[in-house]
């Protein structure tokens, strides 16, 4: 009896920098990400939340965006942007159907080695606790959680995570 094949190696990572041709293909991301998670927000986050390729460009001013690809395929992005000597990180977001499998690490890797080269002295992100997930990818990559503001994004408690560097 022959014995069954071992399992497919894992498929490589592929992280770059995010180019305007990659707009639309993250708009349709963010879209698919974001979907189950809007029940109850006001409608402006959800508009910002869900935004058209124009609105996403228009945001871009200042955020250095990483894309995530798999077999050619976009499956995360995470944005760095420095605010007073720290990196904020921004849009993070993983499709669903690719979450633990290392794209978050991989991004969060990449953010870190743009704020080292940045000159920025830590990396902080805020996170809503629907999110919770992210909290422990967070955790998992040597954030730690620096405290809570209070109904502060449009009535909702944000969890602030930070890694010194």
């Amino acid at each position: 009896m022959a014995e069954p094949s071992p399992p497919p190696a894992p498929r490589p990572i592929i992280v770059e920098r995010l180019t305007h041709q990659d707009v639309p293909e993250i708009c349709g991301l963010f879209r698919r990400v974001w979907e189950p998670y809007l029940a109850g927000l006001p409608a402006e986050v959800q508009r910002a939340w869900q935004p058209t390729p124009l609105e996403f460009t228009s945001g871009m001013e200042g955020v250095t965006y990483f894309s995530a690809r798999r077999d050619g395929k976009l499956v995360g992005v995470v944005g760095c942007e420095l605010v007073d000597g720290a990196c904020h990180l921004v849009n993070l977001c993983v499709e669903s159907d690719h979450r633990r499998q290392g794209i978050g690490t991989a991004l969060l890797q990449a953010a870190l080695e743009w704020a080292r080269h940045a000159g920025a002295r830590s990396l902080w992100a805020d996170l809503l606790p629907r999110f919770g997930d992210a909290g422990m990818l967070f955790a998992g990559e040597g954030f730690t959680e620096a405290g809570i503001l209070h109904r502060h994004f449009w009535g909702e408690d944000v969890k602030q995570f930070e890694r010194l560097l």
